[in-house]
C-alpha cells in the first residue's frame, strides 16, 4: 500500500488531469464516498468542458444504443450481434442514476440545464439496409428495454415523424425505420460545468486552468511527482505537485501523458487522431420541421464516431439541427493541440503496432482520404441522403471535435483499432488513464465505477464504500437489460427526477 504524504508541501490526495466530463464525473464520485478527498484539478485551457465535452463537439446522444446501428454490426453470417448495445444501454442508464441522485441531492440543478428527450430513431434505404434494420429490431426488442421501439416500413408512417427526410425521396426505394421516444439529447458541456461548480465549492478541492502538465515521475514510495507549467503566465517554471493517485482524463491529450508515466501497462498503445466537422443548419424553418435523432448505417471503413444522423440538439437553450460528422485527418490530438501530437507519440514500444493496425485497416485510411477530398457539393450529397431536399445556402460547415481511437498490441495480428474506450490503469492501482472515444461522455459514470474498482481496491471493497455506491446507483451490480422489473422500477424513477418522456409513439 502506497504510503500518504499528507504534511508535504503541495500534496494532493488525487490529481485530475483535464477539466472534462470524465474528471468532473470521477471528482464528485470520489467526493460523495471520501468526502476529506484533497483533489486538485489541471487544465490547460482557459475554461472547463473546452475540448470533447462541449456541446459543439460532442454528438450529444444520450447514447443508449435506441438508435445507434454501428453497437449492432452485421456479423459475416448475417445475424446480428447485439450484446454491445446491451452493455451501452446499461451503461448509460447507470450515469442516469446518478445525476437523478445529484438532483434529488442538490448537487446538481434542473435537469432542464443538461438533459431533454428527444425522439431517437434509426433510418435506412436499400434492400440489403432495410433487411439489416428488421434483423435488429427482431433481436432488440425481445429486451424490456427495447420492447416499446417500434419498427416500419411504411413511408406515409415515417413521413409524419420525419418529413424532412422523406420529401422528395424515390417512392420506390425500399426504406425501413425504428422509433422510440424513450431517446435523449445531453448538452455535456453544461453538465460538465455544473458538476466542477459544484467541486469548486468544496474548501479542499482546486482547479487550476491554464497549467499544463508537462511531466509524470512515480517516486519510490509510490506517491507521483507531477511538473506542470502555468501557460498564463507563459514561463517555464516547472510548478510541482505530489499525489498519492492520479487520474488522466485529457481525451486525446491522454496518450502523451500515459506514455510520459512510464507505467509498463502504458506501454505499446498508440494513437490514431480522427478530426470531425458538422454541417448546421442556420434556416429556422427547416429546424423547426425536424424533431428527432435520425441515424443511418456508416460507410465502410468510418470509425464510430462518424455514423451519420441529422440531428435535433438543444444547446444552450436554443433548438439545432445538425448534419454530420465528416471525418477528417490531422496530426492533432486535440482541437487545440499541436500538430506534433501524433509523431512525438510514437515511440519504439508502440510502433509495430501502429503500422500492423494501418495495414490491418486500409478502409479506414482510404475513408478519411475521401472524407479529406470533400468539396462543399459533396457534403451535401451526403445530407440529401437523409434530407433530400436540402439546399446548401441553409447550412454552414464547423469544426466538430477531435477524437484518438486506440491502437493496441495484439499477439496475432501486431496491432488493432479498439474501436471504444479503455481504462489503462497502472497494477499498483495509483494512476489511470482513460483513452478512446465513442460512447464515451454517455457511459462516464459506469466507466469511473469501472476505474474505482480498479485503483481503489481496498475502500471499494469496504461496506461504506458499498453503501455509497448503491445509494448513488442503485442498479449497481445488476442489469436493467435482464431484469425486466428492475428495468421499470428504476426508468420510472429517472424519468421522473430527470423530467424525461415515459410513453412511446407506435408507427
Amino acid at each position: 500500500m502506497r504510503r500518504k504524504i499528507k504534511n508535504a508541501a503541495n500534496y494532493s490526495d488525487v490529481v485530475l488531469i483535464g477539466a472534462g466530463i470524465m474528471s468532473a464525473t470521477l471528482g464528485v464520485l470520489l467526493k460523495e464516498l471520501q468526502p476529506d478527498l484533497k483533489i486538485t484539478i489541471f487544465e490547460r485551457l482557459d475554461l472547463v468542458a473546452g475540448e470533447s465535452s462541449d456541446a459543439w463537439n460532442n454528438a450529444g446522444t444520450g447514447h443508449a444504443a435506441l438508435c445507434e446501428l454501428n453497437y449492432t454490426p452485421e456479423k459475416p453470417d448475417g445475424s446480428v450481434d447485439c450484446s454491445k448495445a446491451l452493455k451501452i444501454y446499461d451503461s448509460f442508464q447507470v450515469s442516469r442514476q446518478f445525476w437523478a441522485y445529484l438532483i434529488e441531492k442538490g448537487i446538481l440543478p434542473s435537469p432542464e440545464s443538461f438533459i431533454q428527450s428527444v425522439p431517437h430513431m434509426s433510418f435506412v434505404h436499400g434492400e440489403n439496409n432495410v433487411n439489416y434494420l428488421k434483423k435488429r429490431y427482431d433481436i432488440l426488442s425481445q429486451y424490456a428495454p427495447f420492447k416499446d421501439m417500434s419498427y416500419t416500413e411504411d413511408g406515409e408512417a415515417i413521413s409524419k415523424l420525419i418529413p424532412l427526410v422523406m420529401e422528395g425521396r424515390n417512392p420506390e426505394e425500399p426504406i425501413a425505420a425504428t422509433y422510440t421516444d424513450a431517446g435523449t439529447d445531453v448538452n455535456f458541456g453544461n453538465l460538465t460545468r455544473m458538476l466542477f461548480d459544484y467541486l469548486k465549492s468544496k474548501d479542499d478541492v482546486k482547479i487550476r486552468m491554464h497549467h499544463e502538465v508537462t511531466e509524470l515521475k512515480q517516486l519510490e514510495d509510490g506517491n507521483w511527482c507531477i511538473t506542470l507549467n502555468n501557460l498564463a503566465t507563459k514561463k517555464s517554471n516547472k510548478k510541482k505537485i505530489y499525489a498519492h493517485f492520479v487520474f488522466v482524463g485529457a481525451g486525446g491529450g491522454a496518450l502523451p501523458l500515459l506514455e510520459k508515466s512510464g507505467i509498463e501497462e502504458g506501454k505499446g498503445f498508440g494513437g490514431f487522431p480522427v478530426s470531425g466537422q458538422w454541417l448546421k443548419c442556420n434556416n429556422p424553418d427547416v429546424i423547426e420541421r425536424h424533431n428527432a435523432k435520425v441515424y443511418g448505417r456508416a460507410a465502410v471503413g468510418a470509425p464510430p464516431m462518424s455514423v451519420p444522423h441529422l440531428d435535433s440538439r438543444m444547446i444552450d437553450g436554443k433548438k439545432e439541427l445538425l448534419f454530420g460528422p465528416y471525418a477528417g485527418f490531422t496530426t492533432r490530438f486535440l482541437k487545440e493541440g499541436s500538430l506534433m501530437d501524433l509523431p512525438s507519440s510514437i515511440k519504439l514500444n508502440n510502433v509495430i503496432p501502429m503500422l500492423q493496425a494501418g495495414l490491418h485497416n486500409i478502409d479506414l485510411t482510404k475513408y478519411l482520404i475521401e472524407q479529406v477530398m470533400q468539396s462543399p457539393e459533396d457534403r451535401l450529397e451526403a445530407l440529401k441522403e437523409y434530407f433530400p431536399n436540402a439546399e446548401m445556402k441553409d447550412w454552414e460547415l464547423l469544426m466538430a471535435g477531435q477524437r484518438v481511437q486506440v491502437i493496441k498490441k495484439h499477439p496475432e495480428l501486431g496491432g488493432v483499432l479498439e474501436f471504444g474506450t479503455e481504462i489503462v490503469a497502472a497494477s499498483d492501482g495509483s494512476i489511470a488513464a482513460l483513452l478512446g472515444a465513442s460512447p464515451g461522455a454517455s457511459t462516464a459514470v459506469d466507466i469511473m465505477v469501472q476505474l474505482l474498482q480498479r485503483c481503489f481496491k481496498e475502500e471499494f471493497a469496504t461496506e461504506e464504500w458499498q453503501e455509497k455506491i448503491k445509494a448513488m446507483i442503485p442498479s449497481y451490480g445488476q442489469s436493467l437489460v435482464a431484469d425486466e422489473s428492475l428495468f421499470k422500477q428504476i426508468n420510472d424513477w429517472t424519468n421522473e427526477v430527470l423530467g424525461l418522456k415515459s410513453t412511446t409513439v407506435t408507427v
